[in-house]
């Protein structure tokens, strides 16, 4: 059971009038991610009916799974129902006390009818407490004697610390008004969506609405923190004694729907969701109902901080983030690419995804072994095994026992000392055996096996987790899964991985000059050679290439196509320089998002860094050449980085040169290189509009910063295009 909304409900049996948001009223969150959406506020069960209504329907028609949990009982402890409306079915208490709300006469309510409910036990019944000014004739404001035979708390809350008995009808934490009227909407939206919805844990959980019981107390510490550190969440006024003026105090219910709505998501994402689904026991899953979590706090607590540890790492980047230190004009590659390594962070969401799906995709946690691989000590050869200790040195002659160990289908019983079993490579070791000898090394009659002499002791076994423990490290945080780790998650039982969203990277060409290949022949016109080799570039990076197209030297057109670019981080080329045409630069300027960084390489020296709408934008040059090597260097590693794989630097190797080059002290430069019959030569031009010398080229040649004279045989730097990612 997987789910894609996850909505929680703050319950209140109380009706408030609005339109000031109170504390004691209604409130939902609804989390499609890691973070939820800021708290509704609804102020009666009529107004919630209608909201929880709307969210049913938008959710069910967009075709994604909506769990909704609310913090009140659905169900008394056992043999209320049936005492109640006539059945042990929870879902019939609820469609009795829709009709019973219905048929109050006016100007009764919940305690009224709590108080005729207690005429149906002897004494005087489990329901207490009336809020009422006037006294409710068979209603104790007091708690009472339980009737014989009845519990005063459902088995759950027996298990949970803190927790409120459903017959209190009032009163500070208490939740049995809150079960009659949350039990009533409940039965209405039942009748309303007919087999859309089920209820957990009563069906078998195949609607694609489920409603849940859940209770915010599981993760007190964590709404009281989220009380003190979110500035957005709703607020009401409170005079206290000695104040002059009432102080404006966070909603707790508002942080506690939030909360419960945002903790859904790691437990998913971990596998753990479906576990505790499957967890309550049968008198909770036949009538009382269980409490989604119970028994496991401290996982939770663990779980929802992890998760909240990468919704934070994927804040949206600052203005200011690439600002260079003061007084820098030219800065060299190492300190470019050191600035990008400690300033930018993942800035994508997490979701969970079948291991067979997976390739190319990021890691967003580690990964350990839900199983041990081998699960069990198992033969690594077709023979036949024994116990070593039972025998002596030299020939053996020794009897089988009926039967056969084969893989998929273990022998079932235990091999005596001195006897041998028939065992099939990959088949488990059965109690009795530690050793195989090979079939091929054995002479065999119909009930004996014979081999010349004794293997050591283990021999041709695998022993139980000898490759992977269980619960050891299968895979990290940040790995880029291929083919081989495919098979690793799946041999250790990992179903499902929790992976990075791919990161969305624009791909944007600007400047009048550009223009489609082939639509004209004036040759004022430049073909658009960038865009497509950027898009292949992400592609080649695992990333989602999206692309923008081509906007002229139109700053307001610019400005239209990034604002509705829906991407993660943004390629340009073209317009990254100081010119009056460079409009990339310009209105990154005027945003207050730009730093202009003049690189000490060559080719491609500007390289405008900037920021728009919380998105990095990283504009390259337009000089295809100089596109291309700004792009390997800068783009690739800071692009991994957006998408959780961290930083990765290319790996190189130092070959003889082929070539003569004398360098100038002072840049860094970048030659377009082949290697053949091991040594590397170089393009015959450095020419930045030699575009051919791009496809030529097998990778470049990297020459560092100070003056060097390179003669044939010299050692230098090379860096493979596949070192890059493609």
């Amino acid at each position: 059971m997987r789910f894609d909304t996850f909505a929680m409900v703050d319950w209140s049996g109380a009706p408030d009038t609005g339109p000031r948001p109170k504390a004691d009223a209604i409130w939902a969150a609804v989390a499609r991610d890691v973070r939820a959406e800021a708290p509704v506020y609804l102020r009666n069960v009529r107004t919630a009916e209608v909201w929880l209504n709307d969210l049913i329907i938008a959710e069910r028609d967009a075709g994604r799974k909506l769990m909704i949990g609310f913090d009140f009982p659905f169900g008394y402890p056992a043999g209320a129902a049936a005492r109640i409306g006539g059945s042990p079915d929870p879902r019939a208490l609820w469609d009795w006390f829709a009709n019973a709300f219905k048929s109050l006469p006016k100007g009764e309510g919940r305690f009224h009818l709590a108080a005729r409910l207690n005429a149906r036990w002897p004494g005087d019944g489990p329901f207490w407490f009336n809020g009422l000014q006037s006294d409710i004739a068979g209603l104790q404001r007091r708690q009472p004697d339980m009737p014989e035979g009845l519990e005063a708390r459902r088995m759950v809350e027996r298990n949970a610390k803190g927790s409120f008995t459903v017959w209190q009808m009032g009163g500070g934490g208490a939740v049995g008004s809150q079960a009659m009227t949350g039990m009533a909407c409940l039965a209405r939206l039942r009748a309303r969506h007919g087999d859309s919805i089920g209820v957990w844990p009563f069906d078998d959980g195949r609607a694609p609405v489920q409603l849940v019981e859940v209770w915010p107390s599981l993760l007190k510490a964590e709404v009281a923190e989220r009380m003190t550190t979110d500035p957005d969440l709703p607020r009401f006024l409170v005079k206290k004694t000695g104040q002059s003026v009432p102080i404006s105090v966070p909603i707790r219910d508002a942080a506690q729907v939030v909360v419960m709505a945002e903790a859904m998501w790691p437990l998913q994402q971990a596998g753990r969701l479906s576990e505790l689904l499957d967890s309550p026991p049968m008198n909770a899953r036949c009538e009382e109902g269980w409490i989604l979590g119970i028994g496991h706090e401290m996982s939770l607590s663990r779980m929802f901080a992890h998760s909240m540890a990468e919704a934070h790492s994927r804040q949206a980047l600052s203005n200011d983030c690439f600002a260079l230190p003061p007084g820098v004009h030219w800065t060299p590659v190492d300190e470019a690419l050191a600035l990008l390594r400690d300033r930018l962070h993942p800035v994508v969401a997490v979701e969970t995804v079948p291991t067979h799906a997976t390739d190319g995709r990021i890691t967003a946690r580690d990964h350990h072994a839900p199983r041990a691989n081998p699960p069990g000590a198992n033969a690594a050869v077709d023979g036949y095994g024994f116990a070593h200790g039972a025998l002596v040195a030299g020939r053996q002659d020794l009897p089988l026992v009926e039967g056969r160990a084969a893989a998929g289908a273990p022998f079932g019983g235990i091999v005596p000392p001195g006897h041998a079993l028939r065992i099939l490579t990959g088949a488990l070791v059965p109690g009795g055996v530690d050793t195989v000898v090979l079939q091929e090394d054995c002479t065999v009659s119909h009930d004996h096996v014979a081999f010349a002499a004794l293997p050591k002791p283990g021999a041709n076994t695998r022993r139980a987790g000898e490759d992977v423990a269980q619960g050891a490290l299968a895979l990290p945080r940040g790995h880029v899964l291929r083919p081989p780790d495919l098979a690793l998650l799946a041999a250790v039982g990992c179903a499902e991985v929790s992976v990075f969203a791919r990161l969305r990277v624009g791909v944007l060409s600007t400047g009048d000059e550009l223009c489609a290949p082939g639509a004209t022949a004036d040759p004022a016109r430049t073909y658009d050679a960038n865009r497509p080799m950027l898009l292949a570039l992400v592609a080649r990076w695992g990333c989602v290439p999206l692309d923008l197209g081509h906007v002229g030297d139109d700053r307001a057109a610019l400005r239209a196509r990034l604002d509705t670019a829906g991407c993660d981080a943004v390629l340009t080329s073209g317009g990254a320089s100081a010119g009056e045409e460079d409009h990339v630069s310009a209105i990154l300027r005027e945003a207050g998002a730009l730093t202009a960084w003049r690189i000490a390489l060559k080719p491609g020296r500007p390289l405008a860094l900037g920021v728009w709408n919380g998105r990095p934008v990283f504009g390259l040059p337009g000089n295809p050449v100089a596109a291309l090597v700004c792009a390997l260097i800068f783009a690739r590693p800071a692009l991994g980085l957006l998408a959780g794989a961290g930083w990765r630097a290319p790996m190189g190797f130092d070959v003889p040169a082929a070539f003569e080059k004398r360098k100038k002290a002072g840049r860094r430069e970048y030659l377009r290189a082949r290697l053949r019959d091991g040594r590397v030569e170089v393009f015959g031009s450095e020419g930045s509009g030699r575009i051919s010398g791009l496809s030529w080229a097998e990778g470049l040649v990297e020459l560092a910063e100070p003056a060097q004279q390179v003669r044939p045989g010299d050692m230098v730097r090379f860096l493979p295009y596949g070192a890059f990612g493609f």
